[in-house]
């Protein structure tokens, strides 16, 4: 199956939707005395700029002010490539996840497959977040940005996957009448990975979740010098984009090639020449959701 795909238009709203202004302890002047100086500090070219970012970020305070709308530009392509760019790296993060998990400890008896929380094995996300070649090279304030969505992302991934179960699903027909003692490794039916339910779904279908783990491990100097939560529009439009994607995802995910195989106590020729597999498992081997 394809990667997971992202909406990175649906994380422009969410942020556009905090309302977020430059500069932003902006007071228009009171008084007529200050009003008139005001208005002659700018030439009257400077009080009709149209953003170039489009759709825009950020809202100059003062509408037309080639100042105000210039910083808006600045500023907000900064946010749009921090956004889209660690999109993209977690993407490439979930696709290397896809190449390594595997399911394990299956307890497989006649055509159903038993997986409980933790039988869905892969590495956590952060490492690969981080080093993705989109923004391995960062540093600086961006680099910290970068390391607060990879760990938030790469937390809530996995309390996902940690709770995800295998609640007997049909997957080895086979096995309800083999003919034979033993069952030799048999891959599964395929099936959406939808159907292997997880407990903690919600970490990552609620994109509240995700942006507060964001928060939460982003360095307290930047969160102290950003009174308007900035960082905080941008790390929920980052777990939008994410959680809408997981979302599309997780069903069209097929899970396959998980090799079954057991005994089959009740074999015993000519009188009982099949039976069913009892107690049988899996071979855990990474694949399981490489298509």
């Amino acid at each position: 199956m394809p990667p997971m795909s992202f909406i990175k238009p649906a994380g422009v709203a969410v942020f556009a939707s905090y309302s977020l202004k430059l500069p932003n302890q902006f007071k228009p002047p009171s008084g007529q005395t200050a009003q008139d100086h005001y208005k002659q500090a700018f030439k009257s070219s400077e009080l009709s700029a149209v953003p170039q970012l489009m759709p825009p970020w950020f809202m100059p305070a003062e509408s037309g002010n080639k100042w105000y709308v210039d910083s808006c530009d600045q500023v907000g392509n900064a946010f749009k490539s921090i956004h889209d760019d660690m999109i993209d790296a977690v993407g490439i993060a979930h696709t290397k996840w896809k190449g390594l998990a595997k399911f394990k400890d299956l307890k497989i008896n006649a055509v159903t497959a038993l997986g409980m929380p933790g039988c869905l094995d892969g590495p956590e996300l952060e490492s690969d977040i981080k080093n993705a070649p989109i923004c391995a090279s960062w540093s600086g304030n961006k680099a910290k940005y970068r390391d607060a969505i990879a760990t938030g992302v790469s937390k809530k991934f996995k309390e996902w996957q940690d709770k995800v179960t295998v609640p007997g699903l049909p997957w080895y027909p086979l096995f309800a009448a083999f003919p034979g003692p033993m069952a030799p490794p048999t891959p599964n039916v395929p099936m959406p990975l939808a159907a292997c339910i997880s407990a903690a779904m919600t970490s990552m279908i609620l994109p509240g979740g995700m942006r507060d783990a964001m928060v939460d491990a982003l360095d307290g100097g930047l969160k102290d010098k950003d009174p308007d939560k900035q960082h905080k529009a941008l790390f929920d439009a980052i777990a939008t984009v994410i959680s809408v994607g997981f979302v599309a995802w997780l069903p069209a995910q097929q899970v396959i090639g998980v090799l079954g195989k057991g005994p089959i106590p009740s074999f015993a020729p000519p009188y009982v020449p099949v039976g069913p597999v009892l107690m049988g498992d899996n071979i855990a081997t990474p694949g399981h959701l490489a298509l």
